[in-house]
């Protein structure tokens, strides 16, 4: 796809030639300043952190028969999210340390919320009808803010904030698997 180049004279309120990524990325960083400020109306009301959440303890990401799925692990039961290969790539480069060629969207997300002194302190996710919603709590200059979110962004967000992730008891025993105990080796052997 050929990139177009605004110019001056057929933009006159830049006075700079700028690209359209360049534009798209100075509407986002206003849009992200206007929303930190709006009223908390735009975001969702913080449930307690003693209100019977779970912490999880281990994140994972898999590829299974179905998919990518994204484990959040607590209390020896896996909750299994499916997302798209670039969630779980994101995902994954959030939990290994792994840099893209290029920022994926999480990437610049901590990016920016980091350059305007702002961080993720906790998400708690939920579930309604067959849908993983999230709360994800922003900490920015002494406000904070809860905002809706998909689940698999505020998981990678939290995970570049080392923030907890939080369901709820019912949410991890409902939709929650087993895990198998650990298998245990006879002297001499490996498990791979």
């Amino acid at each position: 796809m050929q990139q177009r180049v605004l110019t001056p004279a057929a933009t006159p309120q830049y006075s700079t030639v700028l690209r359209y990524p360049e534009i798209a990325m100075k509407r986002f960083r206003s849009l992200l300043a206007m929303l930190m400020l709006l009223s908390p109306a735009l975001a969702g009301a913080a449930q307690d952190a003693d209100g019977g959440l779970v912490r999880i303890e281990h994140t994972e990401v898999a590829v299974s028969p179905f998919g990518h799925v994204v484990l959040l692990k607590a209390q020896n039961r896996a909750i299994p999210i499916f997302v798209d290969a670039i969630v779980a790539q994101s995902i994954h480069g959030a939990l290994s340390g792994e840099k893209t060629p290029r920022p994926l969207s999480h990437d610049l997300m901590h990016t920016i919320l980091e350059g305007f002194e702002g961080k993720v302190s906790r998400v708690v996710v939920t579930l309604k009808g067959s849908t993983y919603f999230a709360d994800l709590t922003v900490l920015m200059r002494g406000a904070t803010k809860v905002f809706d979110s998909r689940s698999s962004d505020a998981i990678a967000l939290a995970i570049y904030f080392k923030a907890p992730v939080l369901v709820s008891k019912e949410l991890l025993e409902k939709a929650g698997q087993p895990l198998d105990a650990p298998a245990t080796t006879k002297p001499g052997e490996r498990r791979l």
